[in-house]
């Protein structure tokens, strides 16, 4: 498991340590993997419009492909959602 964002490797540190996370944080600086993604899109915020992540998660299969994509991902209770899908899948 990987997470990706657009925040600097020091940011990731610290978000990782604060929460304990056991994932992977990737620094995506120059948002090249999520324009790749297609989830560096343009976001109006109380009517300012700027460019930012579109929160999403997908599940890579063993052979490098999509297999499923969640869009507009809210954290309480994804995870609980990822583990059905990929429970449905075996």
């Amino acid at each position: 498991m990987l997470g990706v964002s657009p925040d600097s490797v020091q940011s990731h540190r610290k978000f990782k340590a604060k929460f304990a996370l056991p994932v992977t944080l990737l620094a995506d600086e120059n948002h090249g993997v999520a324009e790749a993604y297609g989830v560096w899109v343009e976001k109006n915020t109380f009517g300012l419009k700027r460019m930012g992540i579109a929160r999403t998660t997908f599940l890579i299969d063993p052979e490098g492909k999509v297999a499923h994509v969640f869009e507009k991902v809210d954290p309480s209770g994804h995870g609980e959602d990822v583990a059905k899908v990929l429970a449905a899948s075996k």
